[in-house]
């Protein structure tokens, strides 16, 4: 082990002055020792790499105080970077001086100059006086060189990852956490570059077996930056994985829609589709851990807001955008209906989730008192109800505004006495947090007081009934 660090002592010392020579020189000759000895050299830089990996950044400067000269000098050889690996053990490398927690601003300028110096290696499109003679002499136009080069090197890694997350519990051929933490510190700053794509893919899809996230938070901070600001387009997959694995992203997502709904000065019904479908977030929310944390985050909205139109409208149209998404996306659900409504029964859920314009004119009313009764059921009898209680099945309710537009042309149009079911849904839904007595006093109030149905639009506006009045007492649903 002794002879091992002094040869490598020796060999630095070696490699230090060819480095230096080289890039001093640009002369044929200069150029043709460079491509004699790339092989050599890829070979001291694995030694390197080994024993770099294996140290903190100070004791990597206390044993090679001009490291990073040494680097960034083959950084900056196109030879260098031409040939074979080298370009990807020369990044192997300059991770190794990143400090994960910088300590001072020593130690920031260090990240800041490594990042740098990524960028230049696998964005650079400078072509100097040797990369021009080089690309001249195997027939390639220095144009095509450089792009085609970042290209080779991205689909070589995201294949590598790829393998990696085929090989599942093989030790052998698994890629090590640090590499995959090393790759997605790499990928920051080149994450809107689109050659990059398919490995910044890669890396979201490629999933390890340790118990903690392995992939650093500022990775996918940037990703989800730029898939916000339409910087990047991954596919849906990458897209789910990335908001599975990274919640804080989910939830920026989230609120970024809110943004653009906040900040849009006139938001009708289609304005809001497009917004909502645009966000990606309804296709997402096809896998049930998401489509949870989105409606929490929905109710919590409701909340802040004591149950705004505009949010109840909002939480109706991302609902239909959802149901069209996980139609599309496979005929026959993939998840059972409780993994996305936990706190409600599944016949319940089930019913709703109907399209109401599939229903036979006919047939409306049947279909509504048979919505009434198990809504009833959930409420007022906690035996056979959601744990979640009255609000709970209000919240589901709601999400669902067609039937609730369904009511309100069923009551418009009734001459004789209104059905039961029916005023009973709708004292329910302008005042879900009721008891029982105060709900059967609503409904009385409805019959005698008919005008007051007038406050709901019929089923053929595409708009949904008056937001109901929201509970005094306490937030808490």
């Amino acid at each position: 082990m002794a002879q091992d660090s002094v040869d490598l002592s020796c060999d630095y010392q070696f490699w230090m002055q060819k480095l230096s020579v080289w890039d001093q020189a640009s002369t044929l000759g200069t150029q043709q020792d460079t491509c004699v000895h790339l092989a050599r050299f890829q070979e001291f830089l694995r030694k390197m790499y080994e024993a770099l990996k294996e140290m903190d950044s100070n004791t990597i400067f206390e044993r090679f105080p001009t490291i990073d000269q040494l680097l960034a000098k083959a950084c900056w050889n196109p030879f260098i970077l031409a040939y074979d690996e080298s370009q990807k053990i020369l990044i192997w490398c300059l991770c190794c001086l990143i400090n994960k927690e910088p300590q001072n601003s020593r130690q920031s300028k260090l990240n800041s100059w490594v990042q740098g110096v990524l960028s230049h290696i696998l964005s650079a499109l400078r072509f100097d006086k040797e990369v021009a003679l080089f690309t001249q002499g195997l027939g390639y136009a220095p144009i095509d060189y450089y792009p085609g080069l970042l290209k080779n090197m991205v689909l070589s890694l995201a294949s590598e990852l790829r393998e990696n997350h085929l090989n599942g519990f093989n030790t052998q051929r698994r890629m090590t956490p640090e590499r995959l933490a090393s790759l997605s510190r790499v990928c920051v700053p080149l994450i809107t570059l689109p050659d990059v794509d398919p490995l910044v893919e890669a890396l979201l899809v490629c999933h390890g077996h340790e118990p903690q996230e392995i992939l650093q938070p500022e990775f996918f901070e940037a990703v989800n930056e730029a898939i916000l600001l339409k910087k990047i387009s991954l596919p849906m997959s990458a897209v789910v994985c990335l908001w599975l694995r990274h919640l804080p992203s989910l939830e920026k997502a989230m609120l970024h829609l809110f943004e653009k709904l906040i900040s849009s000065e006139r938001n009708c019904l289609r304005r809001i589709e497009c917004f909502i479908k645009d966000s990606s977030l309804p296709q997402a929310a096809c896998h049930p851990a998401i489509f949870r944390v989105v409606d929490e985050m929905f109710r919590c909205a409701l909340l802040e807001t004591d149950g705004a139109p505009e949010i109840i409208a909002t939480i109706q149209v991302f609902t239909q955008c959802f149901l069209e998404a996980l139609e599309k996306e496979n005929k026959q659900l993939r998840f059972a209906l409780k993994t996305y409504f936990p706190y409600t029964s599944p016949s319940l859920a089930m019913v709703l989730l109907q399209d109401p314009q599939d229903v036979p004119r006919g047939c409306w009313l049947q279909t509504l008192k048979h919505i009434s009764e198990l809504l009833r059921e959930a409420v007022e009898d906690q035996t056979h109800g959601s744990r979640g209680g009255p609000l709970e099945s209000w919240f589901l309710f709601i999400h669902f505004g067609g039937w609730a537009e369904m009511v309100a042309e069923q009551l418009l149009r009734s001459a004789a006495e209104p059905p039961a079911a029916l005023l009973w849904l709708l004292a329910f839904y302008y005042s879900p947090h009721d008891g029982r007595q105060q709900r059967a006093q609503t409904m009385m109030a409805y019959v005698v007081a008919p005008c007051r149905r007038g406050d709901l639009q019929p089923c053929g506006q595409r708009h949904s009934p008056a937001p109901p009045r929201w509970p005094e007492t306490g937030h808490h649903m």
